[in-house]
């Protein structure tokens, strides 16, 4: 039986095929979605290189499911992302996003039991739908360390976050919590 506490090990072959070191056969990104929909972690590493892959992929399983019309993320969302990859908030999206999806989360676990004990088929949709949010979040935030800083565009070191900006991010979290607190009630 698989260790299903530590991540499912993919290995990509020169030829660019996946290949599940658990099961030995080769994989494709369907089946590692599905893997991440049932709650497993996965780390794709490169076999020549030994480089971790998985950030790429869990972006590249974003974007085909983005492109098939199953879409999540609105429009000003992926263009409030683009924009942070230019702007001195870089290092705080990761940790808003984290915390955001992590509040998300919890209300969403409160309200699927709640659903759960009128209509179980119900909450198996809704379980379903957070383990592809799970795999978004991964997908966004992996790789960045929580609070981490970097240098702004212009070169200069940036200065650790806090201030007002964290400040802002605090109650913007806050107000969400709140609201997600009202529509679990």
């Amino acid at each position: 039986m698989a260790n299903q506490e530590k991540p499912l090990l993919i290995k990509r072959y020169a030829s660019r095929r996946l290949y599940n070191t658990e099961t030995s056969d080769y994989v494709t990104l369907e089946d590692i979605a599905g893997f991440i929909r049932d709650g497993r972690d996965v780390q794709i590493v490169d076999l020549k290189s030994g480089d971790d892959l998985t950030r790429q992929y869990l972006l590249q399983i974003v974007a085909e499911h983005e492109s098939k019309g199953e879409s999540v993320l609105p429009i000003n969302v992926l263009t409030d992302l683009v924009r942070s990859y230019t702007t001195q908030a870089t290092s705080t999206v990761p940790q808003f996003l984290a915390q955001t999806f992590d509040m998300f989360r919890d209300s969403q676990s409160k309200w699927v039991e709640g659903m759960g004990q009128v209509n179980p088929n119900l909450a198996k949709s809704f379980e379903a739908m957070q383990a592809q949010q799970e795999a978004f979040l991964k997908a966004m935030t992996s790789g960045v360390p929580m609070g981490s800083t970097g240098p702004m565009p212009d070169g200069r070191p940036e200065a650790a976050s806090g201030g007002d900006d964290l400040d802002d991010i605090k109650k913007q979290l806050a107000e969400l919590q709140a609201k997600l607190s009202r529509m679990g009630n």
